[in-house]
C-alpha cells in the first residue's frame, strides 16, 4: 500500500501518453533548445569574466 508497483507507473505513463502524446515532441524540442541556449549562455558568460581590462 506504501509505494506503486510498475504497474501503477505503467498506467499512468498510458494516462500521460494520451494526454500529452501530440504536444510532447514540441515540449522536448523546446526543453533542448532552452538547455542549448542555457548553455551558450554561461560559455558567453566565463568567456566574458575570463578577460580582464586594464586599470588606468
Amino acid at each position: 500500500m506504501g509505494s506503486f508497483s510498475i504497474w501503477h507507473w505503467l498506467i499512468v505513463a498510458g494516462i500521460a501518453l494520451l494526454l500529452f502524446g501530440n504536444r510532447l515532441p514540441r515540449m522536448l524540442g523546446d526543453l533542448g533548445v532552452g538547455i542549448r541556449n542555457l548553455k551558450a549562455g554561461l560559455a558567453e558568460e566565463t568567456d566574458a569574466t575570463s578577460v580582464r581590462l586594464p586599470r588606468d
